[in-house]
């Protein structure tokens, strides 16, 4: 069985990437796996997922204007078996053109956003009745608008890699010391795009009120986009001391396994794939209460949940995370949380294949 994702970028590691990446490396052994992306980066996903024998299909090179038709034109070439789309106006092209091919694929899609822009929404909505299977990565994504109306709807959470994480955490002291971290600092690690919706200039306000009370607080905020040069000038402007941005980090789950505390600020989510990460290193998690973070954070066991838009708030919620009876209990939890493993995942989705595949070519008899 040939099986092709298709994504729109992998050029940042963010959770779309991350999940893919993690899953298609942890797949049984038996398909043929490619991966078809709008747009690549040097990116350690790339890396990972050609040491596993992912074939890589990338459409960087292409003029922007002409990626989709040329996205037609190659997974017309590829002729999979299944075709599993991550993006949405990718999927809301390939849907209805891919029925008129002679070789048609069986569609499935995974969502993974509990937002999209209105035209893409409304693009997607009318076309994912044509996919045979449409899978939500958690409880909050598959309540949302945007699977709104899917076919054969399920819920999986995808997970992380338990066992690595851990591995991760037990190396936690030599991985602090790459990165220069003073032996007595508590270090609250951020990671994530630099995009208004990941709300970085929030969390530096938070790490102003802190700077006076806390000096053993120390920020490492992770990633990359368009708002980065925004939120060091807004740090050097503040002489911030006590937040460092580090640039994009190769393995940032590494990062996030040798953390004090995981925070995540954002003004929406899905379901964080930082937050799962955290939890299966034994990290607590300081985090905005959106989307579907409540799914994943139970407040006072594994980490606390902020209203969004106080600065106050979350600066003493990482307060109180920061004293020694409450970290040593919110890391107790957070160890005991049952995180999904994404070996198991892979095993789903490798069985969703070979019964959606077979109800589709009866369907088709």
């Amino acid at each position: 069985m040939h099986v092709c994702e298709v994504i729109k970028s992998l050029a940042v590691v963010g959770g779309a990437e991350v999940l893919l990446a993690e899953r298609l490396s942890a797949a049984p052994v038996g398909k043929r796996y490619t991966v078809v992306c709008m747009q690549s980066g040097p990116t350690v996903v790339l890396e990972r997922l050609r040491a596993k024998g992912v074939t890589i299909v990338d459409l960087t090179a292409c003029p922007r204007p002409l990626r989709l038709a040329r996205l037609l034109r190659v997974v017309r070439r590829l002729r999979p078996d299944v075709l599993n789309i991550h993006s949405p106006l990718p999927a809301a092209v390939l849907r209805p053109v891919s029925r008129l091919w002679r070789h048609r694929p069986m569609l499935v899609s995974t969502v993974h956003s509990v937002r999209f822009r209105l035209p893409t929404l409304l693009l997607d909505r009318a076309t994912g009745w044509l996919d045979a299977r449409t899978v939500a990565v958690g409880p909050q994504v598959a309540r949302s608008v945007t699977t709104w109306g899917a076919r054969n709807l399920s819920t999986r959470v995808h997970g992380v890699d338990v066992a690595g994480q851990r591995r991760w955490a037990a190396q936690a002291a030599a991985i602090r010391k790459e990165w220069d971290v003073p032996e007595d600092a508590f270090l609250i690690v951020h990671v994530g795009n630099f995009r208004p919706v990941k709300n970085q200039g929030f969390l530096v306000d938070v790490a102003a009120r802190l700077a006076g009370t806390e000096p053993r607080a120390l920020f490492l905020l992770a990633g990359s986009g368009p708002l980065s040069d925004h939120i060091a000038r807004r740090v050097a402007d503040l002489r911030l001391e006590n937040v460092r941005l580090v640039g994009p980090v190769p393995l940032a789950a590494r990062l996030i396994a040798c953390a004090d505390l995981l925070v995540l600020c954002s003004t929406y989510e899905g379901l964080p794939v930082v937050i799962m990460e955290a939890l299966a290193a034994g990290v607590p998690v300081v985090s905005t209460d959106v989307g579907g973070v409540a799914d994943l954070v139970e407040p006072g066991r594994n980490g606390l949940l902020v209203p969004p838009g106080s600065t106050d708030a979350f600066a003493e919620a990482i307060r109180h995370a920061m004293r020694p009876d409450s970290h040593a209990r919110l890391r107790e939890g957070a160890l005991s949380t049952g995180c999904a493993d994404i070996a198991d995942t892979a095993d789903w989705f490798d069985k969703l294949y070979e019964s959606s595949r077979a109800r589709d070519g009866a369907a088709r008899r």
